[in-house]
């Protein structure tokens, strides 16, 4: 197991796993934009080119592969009704998971998306799974993941 930390986010990621954490979390750069601080945790080989919710990466899954992105949002969305949830979530259900919940349908993937607060700071945790039919499984390699997520 290796554990990641970068700008306040750490978690561990398994063994046989990928996992990057990029951005600076949200800190004002000199040309007044905002880097949010992205981290993608997945059980398959991810391409270097993806996108924040996995736009490169989640096409390469097979069903029994997990994809994990954590997206900072800037300060403007703490204390907003999105955000609402506070805390880090912990774990997920399998009942969590929907097929309409994806960016990008793809055959028998499932996904979910959770909005919340922690420590002053707006995120949004989005899951894929490989395998609708077979979630109740890869929750659990899911859970295993969230357990260690900390947010400071």
């Amino acid at each position: 197991m290796t554990r990641l930390t970068r700008s306040g986010v750490s978690v561990d990621v398994p063994d046989g796993w990928e996992g990057d954490i990029s951005g600076d979390g949200m800190q004002l750069l000199s040309d007044g934009t905002r880097e949010p601080t992205v981290l993608h945790v997945a059980s398959f080989p991810m391409p270097a080119e993806r996108g924040s919710f996995g736009a490169g990466a989640v096409e390469l899954m097979n069903s029994a592969d997990v994809f994990m992105a954590l997206f900072e949002y800037g300060p403007d969305s703490v204390g907003t009704a999105l955000f609402a949830n506070q805390g880090v979530p912990r774990a997920v259900l399998p009942g969590d998971f929907d097929r309409d919940a994806l960016q990008f349908a793809r055959p028998g993937q499932s996904g979910l998306q959770h909005f919340f607060t922690h420590n002053g700071r707006a995120f949004s945790l989005y899951i894929v799974i490989g395998s609708h039919l077979d979630r109740a499984q890869l929750v659990e390699r899911v859970n295993s993941v969230l357990a260690s997520l900390e947010i400071q």
